[in-house]
Formats: structure tokens, sequence, C-alpha cells
């Protein structure tokens, strides 16, 4: 595998966020899509991607892309594509897929015909009948989109919110992935303070810490691409050094999550352990009615609680009254607040600055964005030069 064309795919709303992580990598001449971002690169970008993306789901080598209509196209347009080059022969290649608006609307008779011209591509190199499948795993993926077959191998393995830190989840947890994107979309520092007052099981303040000290999320995790006999073990040994050497373990950080249940704040502050922070942050148990902080600027970064269920609803409106009336003793901070609540502007009394349509899992929300005016000073009290 020399110059490949890889695809990292991500949540509907952050595509131009992933972009910038890719830019800051060094990668350019971007395509830039729904739920995904393409662009070419070498081997190295297979593990500097999985270990440094905090807002992509997974990475794939993007294989070809081809119109298909019938099943004996979707046979022959896979067959042709260069599987020989990319899979051993002791490889296991299960093959996932999904179908959109394509004629071609049977996932696993899609999945059994690509899966077979795979068979017959390697057939013809290894001059054998029969692959065991006992070898590294390369999970292949077929996806039709308005007859469009897009066929990739996925180098991530698990999902890349999982991040290694969080091994209990409390009731409606955010994906590590959303959390990093609302911290990269606000714009925070960590020269700033920032509170989170609903930290649940601690997400948004860990995110933010791995960010504020360089920490690339992958670190403390394995991919599938790593098991691969086509990818030397050398170019994961330097990714990781490179990010180990990247990490600012001198940067302080003044990140604050608070939350009513105790029980939240004991499940933050084991994933605040888990993800190598003990100590660092601070999880306090409070209510969002008590808030309130020394810091005369700062960023508030919060996802309340939706009210999705009918009988959650006043109770919801209610919090988000009482929200105001807290946050307006911060008047000179800058609020970020995901909510799927269509009345949100309304019941907090202040329309958003600006506000983002994004999705957590499958339900659509917004980001409502209130900026506070810039601090008087450049460096904030958490800046090196400060403490």
């Amino acid at each position: 595998m020399d110059k490949i064309e890889l695809m990292a795919t991500s949540a509907f709303g952050i595509e131009s966020i992933l972009a910038e992580e890719l830019k800051w990598l060094g990668y350019n001449d971007l395509k830039v899509e729904n739920g995904k971002v393409s662009f070419m690169a070498d081997q190295n970008a297979i593990a500097r991607c999985n270990l440094w993306l905090r807002t992509a789901d997974r990475l794939f080598i993007k294989v070809g892309q081809f119109k298909t209509l019938t099943f004996d196209e979707l046979f022959e347009g896979t067959r042709a594509l260069p599987w020989d080059e990319l899979i051993p022969e002791n490889a296991a290649f299960p093959v996932e897929g999904k179908s959109v608006k394509s004629k071609l609307f049977s996932v696993s008779d899609c999945q059994a015909i690509v899966k077979k011209a795979i068979v017959e591509k390697m057939k013809s190199k290894y001059k054998q009948n029969w692959f065991p499948e006992k070898g590294p795993r390369y999970r292949i993926q077929v996806s039709l989109l308005n007859d469009i077959a897009t066929l990739s191998i996925d180098t991530s393995g698990a999902g890349l919110h999982k991040r290694g830190y969080r091994l209990k989840t409390g009731d409606a947890p955010l994906k590590e992935t959303l959390a990093a994107a609302m911290i990269l979309l606000s714009r925070w520092k960590p020269d700033r303070a920032l509170i989170d007052p609903f930290c649940g099981s601690g997400t948004i303040s860990i995110e933010a810490a791995m960010i504020g000290r360089n920490i690339a999320p992958g670190l403390q995790r394995d991919f599938a691409a790593q098991s691969w006999t086509n990818m030397k073990t050398r170019i994961w040994d330097q990714a990781r050094q490179e990010a180990e050497d990247l990490i600012d373990r001198e940067q302080p950080l003044g990140i604050f999550g608070f939350d009513i249940d105790q029980a939240a704040i004991d499940l933050a502050r084991y994933h605040e352990a888990q993800a190598g922070f003990k100590g660092v942050l601070s999880f306090q148990r409070q209510s969002v009615t008590e808030l309130k902080s020394r810091y005369k600027y700062g960023y508030l970064i919060a996802n309340p609680p939706y009210g999705e269920r009918l009988s959650e609803k006043k109770e919801v409106l209610r919090l988000y009254k009482s929200m105001r009336q807290s946050l307006n003793q911060l008047d000179t901070w800058s609020f970020y607040i995901l909510t799927s609540h269509l009345d949100f502007e309304k019941v907090f009394g202040r329309k958003a600055d600006k506000k983002r349509k994004l999705y957590n899992g499958r339900i659509l929300v917004n980001y409502y964005q209130y900026f506070g005016p810039k601090p008087l000073t450049l460096e904030g009290p958490f800046s090196k030069n400060n403490i």
C-alpha cells in the first residue's frame, strides 16, 4: 500500500470539524461530503488518524466506487477492484453492508455477492479454492447510496469513540466524539476555565482535558489495522511515539464538572482516573441553581436533559428556566448548550448568537452558542505564565 484513498466517517453536522482535524495533521486536498471526509495519503496516515481523530467514527480504506443497478454489475465491479493487493491469503474478511435509495435493496444479498466476488479475485492470485480466514481481520463494508456502491475496508475496528477510559456508562451517555466536537466548536482554549453543569459520567470534562494537554484520544486502545501483516509494526510505533512526544503535561487545567446525582459524580471520578487525570479535574455534586465561579471569563459547555419523554417535559422546562437564572450571574462567560428541545431559546429567554444542527445518536439536536464579551487580557488564569 503506497498512496491510498482514506475515508473518515463522522456524525452529520461535524464534517467540517473533522476536516479541520485532518488539516491539523497535515492532510489537505480533502473531499467533504455528508458524514465523511475523503483524502489521499500513505500508510502512516492510517496509524496517525486512528490515534488522533477526535470527531471521526471510523477510518476506512476506500477500495473503489461504481454505479450498480444489478447483482451482476455489483459482482463484476467488486471483482475488478485490487483486493489481492490489500488482503493477505490468511485474512478473515467478513462483509457488512447497507443500502439507501438504491435498486439493490437486499443488504444480505449484496453482502453475499461482494463476498463471492472478493473470493474469486483472491483465487486468481493465491491459486486455491478455499480460504480458512483464520488470520488478521479485514472488515469489508459495501455501502449503496442512490445506486452508487462504495467498497471499503475498516482500519479502526471498534468505533473511534471508544477511547478506553469510559468502562462504565450512566443514563443517556454522550458519545466521546460528539463531546469533542462540542469543545472544538466552542474554540475553548486550556488557559480558560470550563464548566459542565450536567457532567454525568464526565465525558465533556475528560475530552476537554485531552484537548487541553494535546493528548491523542486513541493512545489507550488498539485498532484493527495493527494486526495487519501488510502494515509494518514500526509505523504504529512511530505514530504512538509522535503522540507521546506531543503531550503537553505541564499545561494547567481549570475544568469543573457538576451534577446533582452523586452516582454520576462517582462515575465521573472513576473515568477521570481511568483517563489518567486523577486529581487534575474537579467533579462535585451540585445543582445548576447553585452555579457560580470566581473566574471572570470562561466557557460553559453542557448537554442537559432533553425531555424526550412526555412525562419529563415539565421538569425539563423548569430546569431550563433555573439555568437562565443561574447563568445570568456569569454574564461575561460564553455558553454552549446541546439540546433537542425546540423551544429552548424561548424558555432560556435569549436568542443564541449561533446555532448548529447536530445528531446525538439518532436524535436531531441544536447546539446553541452564546458568545460572551472578549476578555480584557489575552491570557487566561490557567496560562502557564500565570501559574
